[in-house]
């Protein structure tokens, strides 16, 4: 899904980290579509890999989903969510409580910033 829209190679990715990441599958109607991938971290939480089908998006499965990462990242005792945003969606992430710390920088020849949320 993520590679053909957003016209990543499979290189990029598939960096090797699948292995050591949580991942995340929501359902309609026994149909994935979203999906994202957690890794817990020496002091926070990454949460990475996140998309939604196209026709599936502005029907909160985005939002459950943060909620679903966030959620097992306090579970896993980490006070702090850390995330690499496309630009085109940082108000997304705002407004579920996210905050840039970065410059914005290119990831895969997309425009991206670092976003975080404390749970304290």
């Amino acid at each position: 899904m993520f590679i053909e829209e957003q016209n990543v190679t499979e290189e990029e990715e598939h960096d090797g980290l699948d292995e050591v990441s949580v991942h995340f599958v929501g359902y309609e109607d026994d149909q994935p579509v979203a999906a994202a991938r957690l890794r817990i971290m020496d002091d926070y939480g990454k949460l990475e890999r996140i998309c939604v089908l196209k026709e599936h998006r502005g029907l909160s499965f985005g939002k459950q989903m943060i909620g679903t990462m966030e959620e097992r990242v306090q579970k896993e005792g980490r006070d702090k969510a850390k995330l690499n945003a496309q630009t085109r969606a940082e108000t997304f992430y705002e407004s579920l409580g996210y905050r840039t710390t970065s410059d914005e920088f290119m990831d895969a020849n997309i425009p991206h910033v670092t976003m975080e949320k404390s749970f304290r």
